[in-house]
């Protein structure tokens, strides 16, 4: 038994280091990046949009400054080579100006044929910018644009045909270089808030599932113990609570062992003692047929101490079992079963018995269980009631039963003194919850386990001086499907 709970209980588990690729840091990091990638997306399109808006103005401007010179001077009188100078400067086909609802061409060469866009500088909004950015760099580089717009505050407007392959080349250089930029805050952001994250969280975290492997791999040791930090947050929560959780789990494993090892030492000698006691009884069964006045006097009470000897050994047997046998239920009349129990009362015990069940009860549970659920009840009653000195006091046993649909219940009910206050608290408990001085608690720990394993109760229904009440509820098995068809046809 001993080595059975050593073996289950205290075996170690193989430590197990969590890999770098899944570990929370990694997972941190990357974590970090990417949001703030994200972030940064919803930065670097107007960056870019405004880029490219910032560039197409200076353009205009540039040839708004050549315009109000050529102007002033004669235009038909630059050459062809000056004026592709000019152009080229720009990076325009044609200059041309408004002034008074007059439009001029002022320079031009190889003018397109068509254009295929038309950028009003004036009139350009924010999501106007975003969309004419994203067309620029997913669709450009090979069409013609049409720029116009105020360059000043004298009313004249300003155009210019151009082609966008170095628009659309300066945008992706100026995209690039936000791009990478962009990577740089998130790495530099990321690593950061991982410094920060894991002296926080993520050491303590480490810390925590170590405490939580050391611990389980030597329960025992006291220094495996997680000592907590001084810290007002969750984790020193978490740390303290798991302190107090390991300090409760190596006192209640200590327990459990020694609890095992007493076990074991109590089960070997009451299965000597148990055998020791037999003999006695065979000896004092043939004590009981000397003719001995003073023998037949002292015979009686020698059998019975013998008997409650034996009874104790075997109960304290029966409980260190790791198991009861599944109940044979069938169907029992109840009657009868208590009729048995007359001879644990005995016809000298002073206790007047009451078999109050009706002689045509009957109640689906194992017969032998049941006994010993009963038998242990009516023992105690009997010794409570034995146990006081005033022989005017009344000494009852009553066992009744009633049905209620498919649930029996059983009743025992006694006039003792009742159970004192220590034994209410640790009822149904083995080794706590004695009733009486010397007792082990085990015949209600038994009885219990027994009427469990049916799948019902056993409960204290009061217990005061003059009335104690112990209640046993078992419910019938359910019928099979098909079974409880036939009865329903044959009643039907």
């Amino acid at each position: 038994m001993t080595e059975k709970v050593r073996q289950e209980d205290f075996q170690e588990p193989a430590a197990a280091a969590v890999p770098l690729a899944r570990g929370l840091s990694t997972k941190l990091l990357l974590l970090t990046i990417i949001f703030v990638l994200l972030a940064e997306t919803f930065i670097f399109l107007p960056s870019v949009a405004s880029y490219r808006i910032s560039w197409l103005r200076d353009r205009l401007t540039t040839a708004a400054a050549v315009s109000i010179v050529l102007v002033q001077g004669d235009p038909a009188a630059l050459s062809r080579e000056a004026q592709d100078d000019v152009l080229m400067a720009i990076g325009a086909r044609a200059i041309a100006m408004t002034d008074g609802g007059v439009s001029r061409l002022l320079v031009v060469a190889d003018m397109p044929p068509e254009v295929d866009k038309h950028i009003d500088m004036a009139n350009v909004g924010m999501f106007g910018e975003i969309f004419g950015a994203l067309d620029t760099l997913l669709n450009g580089g090979d069409r013609m644009l049409r720029v116009y717009g105020p360059a000043g505050e004298d009313g004249r407007e300003f155009e210019l045909i151009m082609p966008d392959n170095a628009l659309r080349a300066a945008m992706l250089t100026y995209a690039r270089n936000v791009a990478l930029l962009s990577l740089l805050i998130s790495i530099f952001a990321a690593m950061l808030v991982y410094a920060a994250m894991d002296r926080i969280m993520v050491r303590p975290m480490r810390r925590l599932a170590h405490s939580m492997l050391s611990f389980s791999q030597a329960p025992e040791d006291p220094t495996r113990i997680i000592s907590p930090a001084a810290r007002a947050d969750e984790i020193g929560f978490a740390e303290r609570e798991l302190s107090h959780m390991q300090e409760r789990l190596q006192k209640m494993l200590a327990e459990r062992r020694h609890l095992a090892d007493l076990g074991l030492a109590v089960s070997k000698i009451n299965h000597d003692m148990r055998n020791m006691l037999a003999s006695a009884q065979l000896i004092s069964d043939r004590l009981s047929t000397s003719k001995d006045p003073t023998v037949q006097s002292f015979a009686p009470r020698l059998l019975r101490a013998l008997d409650r000897a034996v009874s104790y050994s075997e109960g304290v047997l029966a409980y260190g079992r790791t198991q009861e046998p599944t109940p044979a239920r069938r169907l029992v009349r109840l009657h009868s079963l208590v009729e048995d129990l007359r001879d644990i009362v005995g016809a000298d015990s002073g206790v007047e018995f009451v078999n109050a069940v009706p002689p045509d009860f009957e109640i689906d549970a194992d017969p032998d269980q049941l006994f010993r659920v009963l038998t242990n009840l009516v023992r105690n009653a009997v010794q409570a009631m034995a146990s006081e000195t005033d022989r005017a006091s009344v000494r009852r046993l009553t066992v009744s039963a009633e049905r209620q649909g498919s649930v029996c219940r059983i009743v025992v009910n006694d006039t003792g003194p009742g159970l004192p206050p220590r034994a209410r608290e640790n009822l149904f408990s083995a080794f706590r919850g004695a009733a009486r001085q010397g007792g082990t608690g085990l015949g209600l720990a038994i009885a219990q386990e027994l009427v469990r394993a049916h799948g019902g109760t056993l409960e204290l229904v009061g217990s005061e001086s003059g009335n104690t009440t112990f209640a046993v509820t078992i419910a019938d098995r359910p019928l099979p499907f098909g079974q409880a068809l036939d009865g329903l046809r044959r009643h039907g």
